[in-house]
């Protein structure tokens, strides 16, 4: 069983939530949110097949995932190209009521972005960077739903995006350093290196100033500073788990990210339902 999936789903959908909020100043239509709700979990179920895809040579020498599916051959490529065009075919489809140019021609890169992560582990030396762009690709999709256009503060949006991913994926990556090692997979633990520890809480601490000052230029108030506060003492406590570098621990903060995501919407939402604002 993947533990990571569930909490996967999750961190595509907490950054999509936040631009959904942020760009329709917390009144996003019923509609608009299921779509994009239910989209990401289509896209991250596609996610899922092309990673194991890309991965079906690697995993089986890795502990942790000598038993996903196509590790283990009860999965061949064929069937899982199908099921990885079917997802994609599902979510495309899911977007088109929106009526919506922009956000079609968005929904191109998007999918090259989630196609493509997994080989990046070949060549880049922080390949988590580019997960958070595909990670967060749902926030100027989500600014182009409500708005019609993208404005800077979803650029804004999304490279906090990265930072965070940069910092939950190398708490991922701390778990398989050794084995990664071995087989020759790029990743951000093995880049930091001995400042790994520093570097996550550096990336953190990026994560949260940037959407401070999305949320200044938006005129936020007390809830949304309140979630992030919150979030930072999460962070904190990551800290206190990933400092002995322990797989165990490490996999733990990593999981445990969810309730960051969570605390920065639930923010987010309080603050603009306490102005006053309300889901159409």
């Amino acid at each position: 069983m993947r533990l990571d999936k569930p909490i996967g789903i999750l961190l595509l959908l907490w950054p999509t939530l936040w631009g959904l909020w942020l760009s329709a100043l917390g009144q996003p239509h019923w509609m608009v949110a299921w779509i994009f709700v239910l989209g990401t979990v289509l896209m991250r179920s596609a996610g899922c097949v092309i990673n194991d895809f890309a991965d079906r040579d690697f995993d089986p020498h890795v502990e942790r995932t000598k038993n996903r599916p196509m590790a283990a051959r009860k999965v061949s490529t064929k069937e899982a190209m199908i099921l990885f065009a079917a997802l994609v075919l599902c979510a495309f489809v899911l977007i088109l009521p929106l009526k919506n140019w922009l956000v079609i021609g968005l929904s191109v890169p998007a999918l090259f972005l989630a196609a493509s992560y997994p080989f990046t582990k070949r060549f880049l030396a922080i390949p988590q960077a580019y997960l958070g762009v595909a990670f967060g690709f749902g926030i100027p999709m989500a600014y182009a739903a409500n708005l019609g256009s993208v404005p800077a503060e979803a650029w804004w949006l999304l490279l906090a995006n990265v930072f965070w991913a940069v910092a939950y994926d190398t708490e991922y990556a701390m778990v398989d350093r050794e084995d990664d090692l071995k087989i020759g997979i790029r990743t951000s633990a093995i880049t930091f290196g001995r400042f790994d520890v520093v570097a996550v809480m550096c990336c953190y601490t990026a994560a949260l100033v940037l959407i401070a000052w999305v949320g200044h230029g938006l005129a936020m108030g007390v809830a949304f500073y309140a979630g992030l506060v919150a979030a930072a003492g999460i962070a904190i406590y990551h800290y206190t788990l990933i400092r002995t570098r322990e797989p165990a621990r490490c996999f733990k903060a990593f999981l445990h990210n969810n309730w960051i995501g969570l605390v920065i919407f639930s923010g987010i939402a309080v603050d603009f339902l306490m102005s006053g604002s309300a889901l159409k």
